[in-house]
């Protein structure tokens, strides 16, 4: 018919086997209440969003699934008419919403979103049976020449990163405010732009005989090139191209720290020599596929300057989480994601002057997610002023 579906996303959770109380997806969309109660409220595009985020933070604790469903009118030739046909379509089939779903404007009069919640795990049948009864009850209560136009899609939180484009993982639908923000002419934005180019270009310049000096250490003291690349992910989950002076051996395996990071993320990488809390080392240590000079840039920091380069192209900021390795995000529990998905990765940030590797990983991550729910230019300036005490005090450093 004139419904489509845009997005079928399903999600293959790691405690598998757990589904909410609606275990069945034919039963998922039956009204806890009869029709004649008060309709569902379509709530307003700010409070709507509002919500979804609300959700989205609610999902990635409680390990259940939700799915927003988008019921777009902007194909309607009449687009005067596009807010009353959404209103006369929700009222086609509100009886079928439960209680404890949430309806409203995604966009104002255009396009109506249903967040659907505590979906059961299997999302394509879900879909389904939620798409072929909101179906029936739109052609029976409405115009064909609107069922024709609207557009149906679905998208399931949280997405399925190893089955998307990897240059894309990140479903824009689920984060509007996100885009948004990006999208947006705020004066944080511009302002932190600003910063990052001003920083990276005077850092550039002021350190270019420190950088020679590098280069030529590197490339006397072992084979191989002076720069190392390396695939990192960066903001919206888009991977990119990270630069550090090398600090390893040429072909060096990384199973060693692919091992290590698997440990890391799950809390079971291995401590110091001192069980005092105050001793702790969550990082790889005495690796043996580090060059002497290596050693010193990392204890130093040194390795990250090329990264300039990456924030004078907009891929990385000066202040930001730390873009992690493809393979790191993998072992990610949802809400890690957060620190890759809501921010623009940096040479240093909060967890850089707040503890470094003697951070736990998810001690870590709150502070990254810290850094981004209080984020303000001010903030940036005062982490920025922090970063060269750190560096020289080497604590947590490598």
């Amino acid at each position: 018919m004139g419904f489509t579906v845009t997005k079928i996303l399903s999600w293959n959770w790691r405690a598998k086997g757990r589904h909410s109380p609606m275990s069945s997806a034919q039963g998922f969309i039956e009204p806890r209440s009869s029709p004649s109660k008060v309709s569902p409220e379509i709530l307003a595009p700010s409070l709507f969003r509002k919500m979804l985020r609300l959700e989205r933070k609610r999902a990635e604790r409680s390990r259940k699934l939700f799915l927003l469903m988008l019921i777009d009118a902007r194909r309607i030739d009449d687009l005067d008419s596009t807010g009353e046909v959404l209103r006369r379509a929700f009222s086609a089939f509100s009886s079928a919403i439960r209680v404890t779903d949430t309806s409203g404007w995604y966009e104002e009069e255009m396009v109506l979103g249903v967040i659907f919640t505590e979906v059961t795990a299997e999302g394509s049948s879900t879909m389904t049976s939620i798409r072929t009864k909101l179906l029936a009850a739109l052609q029976k209560n409405l115009d064909s020449k609107y069922v024709n136009r609207l557009h149906m899609s679905f998208y399931v939180f949280p997405e399925d990163w190893k089955r998307k484009d990897p240059r894309h993982p990140v479903e824009p639908s689920l984060y509007p405010e996100l885009f948004e923000e990006e999208d947006s002419g705020s004066f944080y934005r511009f302002a932190k732009r600003a910063m990052d180019i001003v920083v990276g270009v005077a850092a550039l310049v002021v350190l270019s005989p420190l950088l020679v000096f590098i280069s030529l250490a590197i490339k006397l003291s072992s084979k191989g090139p002076i720069l190392y690349k390396q695939e990192r992910v960066g903001q919206f989950g888009v991977v990119f191209t990270c630069l550090k002076f090398r600090s390893m051996k040429i072909a060096s395996d990384p199973g060693i720290h692919m091992e290590y990071m698997k440990h890391f993320i799950s809390g079971k990488a291995h401590m110091g020599e001192s069980q005092d809390i105050e001793k702790r080392f969550y990082k790889l240590q005495c690796d043996q596929r580090i060059t002497f000079v290596g050693a010193i840039l990392r204890k130093s920091s040194l390795d990250e300057l090329p990264q300039f380069l990456n924030v004078l192209k907009g891929e990385m900021s000066v202040v930001g989480p730390r873009p992690p390795i493809p393979y790191e995000v993998e072992r990610y529990e949802v809400w890690h994601r957060r620190r890759v998905s809501e921010a623009r990765p940096g040479i240093t940030g909060l967890w850089q002057v707040k503890g470094r590797s003697r951070l736990t990983f998810d001690e870590s991550v709150r502070l990254d997610l810290k850094y981004i729910e209080t984020r303000s230019l001010w903030l940036d300036i005062k982490i920025l002023l922090q970063t060269p005490r750190a560096i020289l005090s080497g604590e947590g450093a490598s």
